[in-house]
């Protein structure tokens, strides 16, 4: 049945699909799967992958299987670190131009590691100079430290990052940016509180990548409702406030024995976003 026209129905928060969800298979495999398991939209992660790197290639998978781009994830990671370029900002400033190419509205970047001093030096102004003129929202996320901060610590209620490779923090709302990326299974080996990074983010939160975790200190990307960190509680919150960016599963599949099985854990996680996305009506 059809609301009465006046009646005013919320937007549905899209949800959609990482391309690391399916390594080691590659972006190719997420255009695919994201179609066939109703996902809105498909985040490409920038990394060895050829077609990862390849505006034309990307813009084909997503003509084919009729699902957009949705976010750009810059090549943050140790392993990418000559993606494109050996220069960091050479690395993000093309992932905006992507981004644009692409119709993507966000592009996902990691704080600066501590050893690229020049690119952490002006992180904050290049990321606002990026922003005003492209458009993209260049959404700072939160990551976690190589060894947790001490339970002592998290008791007096501090934000220490431990040991960190990140500086100055694994949380970017230390510095404060214009657009976040939140990111729960970060939060849950960073031993952060999830909601209460929420919080800090508020209205420059323009991204979610929704995973699980245990607060083990390596980063585990479980499916959400396999750990013990609030995912239902954060979805929710976003349904309740209006959230206007998207949700993006980024989980670790890569024990699925055949694509089968990926994909029955990646539909399980598409239902449980969309159920705790689900808009909240009056009466």
């Amino acid at each position: 049945m059809q609301p009465p026209p006046h009646e005013d129905v919320p937007e549905r928060i899209p949800v959609g699909l990482s391309s690391a969800s399916v390594w080691p298979q590659p972006a190719r495999a997420a255009f695919e799967m994201a179609a066939d398991l109703g996902f809105d939209g498909v985040e490409v992660m920038v990394w060895a992958d050829a077609v990862s790197q390849d505006v034309a290639a990307l813009h084909r998978l997503s003509e084919r299987h009729g699902v957009p781009i949705l976010a750009i994830h810059a090549p943050c990671l140790l392993i990418t670190q000559r993606v494109w370029s050996p220069e960091p900002e050479e690395r993000l400033r093309r992932a905006v131009v992507v981004a644009s190419e692409l119709g993507a509205s966000t592009v996902v970047v990691h704080p600066p590691f501590r050893w690229q001093r020049r690119y952490a030096e002006r992180f904050g102004e290049l990321v606002a100079e990026l922003e005003e003129t492209s458009g993209i929202a260049v959404a700072v996320e939160n990551m976690f430290p190589l060894r947790p901060p001490s339970t002592l610590n998290r008791l007096r209620g501090g934000r220490s990052s431990g040991l960190s490779a990140f500086t100055p923090s694994p949380d970017p709302t230390e510095v404060g940016y214009r657009n976040y990326t939140l990111d729960i299974s970060h939060a849950a080996a960073a031993h952060m509180d999830a909601i209460e990074l929420l919080k800090r983010m508020k209205d420059g939160l323009a991204h979610v990548h929704l995973a699980d975790g245990t607060g083990a200190s390596r980063d585990e990307h479980l499916i959400p409702g396999q750990g013990n960190q609030p995912c239902a509680e954060v979805c929710e919150a976003l349904a309740a406030d209006g959230f206007r960016g998207s949700v993006v599963l980024e989980v670790n599949t890569r024990k699925a024995r055949n694509p089968q099985q990926r994909a029955a854990l990646l539909a399980e996680a598409l239902l449980f976003a969309r159920l705790h996305l689900a808009p909240l009506r009056a009466g």
